[in-house]
């Protein structure tokens, strides 16, 4: 399998909450002891240039995110050998159904429905492990309509990515294809039907190495929101 080809032939997405202190603070949670670990559907897949489909009743928030492609089916993956488990990157958009994630966060439920829906995962072209120098330093920006809201760091993260791969590895196998999603900045917020956002991932030189933009838009049908 071309690694390129994750987002058909990958079999999960793994994503990690709360892996910038300031985002933690922003959403008033704790800081983690150790990853937080959730999974997405792989159906949630959302080319660069296509429409997020925004459920009726949903608050949507937007969570701009470096993803990392897993190149090598692995478990119990020792810290010191992580890296050869990274085949590449993408640029990834977390969609989050806010207020609904909040009630099921209240009654200790879990998060599925609320990052689960078609069209939640916005992705990027897939970028090659040997442009990118150092993951561990490089910029991510989203604007919504033009204005800038997220503008991070990946050297901020709590947890690096070897430490992620060892982590989720002691728990679920990595398959080749896999998308790891490394955690947001702080600046989420909303994103209602008729905004654009775009995003960019640069490294610390200032070069561009990947750049994913998409439209909101009320999603006609299917699940409707409605607060207890």
């Amino acid at each position: 399998m071309a690694a390129s080809a994750f987002a058909q032939q990958g079999k999960k997405i793994v994503a990690i909450g709360r892996n910038y202190g300031e985002h933690a603070k922003e959403l008033n949670n704790a800081i983690p002891k150790e990853p937080i670990i959730f999974l997405k559907p792989t159906t949630s897949y959302l080319p660069s240039g296509g429409n997020v489909e925004i459920p009726k009743g949903v608050l949507a928030h937007y969570e701009v995110e470096l993803g990392v492609v897993v190149s090598k089916r692995g478990r119990d993956i020792p810290e010191f050998e992580a890296e050869s488990y990274v085949a590449g990157y993408a640029l990834a958009v977390d969609m989050t159904a806010r207020n609904l994630q909040e009630e099921i966060k209240a009654k200790r439920l879990p998060w599925t429905v609320a990052k689960g829906f078609d069209t939640f995962t916005p992705i990027s072209s897939y970028i090659p492990k040997d442009s990118v120098a150092d993951a561990a330093n490089l910029g991510l920006t989203l604007k919504v309509n033009g204005a800038v809201k997220q503008d991070g760091n990946t050297k901020d993260m709590l947890f690096s990515i070897p430490r992620l791969i060892h982590h989720i590895s002691t728990i679920m196998t990595l398959e080749e294809g896999d998308l790891i999603l490394t955690g947001t900045p702080s600046g989420v917020g909303p994103v209602v039907p008729g905004d654009k956002v775009e995003c960019a991932l640069t490294d610390s030189t200032g070069k561009q190495l990947a750049t994913l933009d998409f439209n909101a838009v009320q999603r006609e049908g299917g699940y409707h929101y409605k607060p207890e």
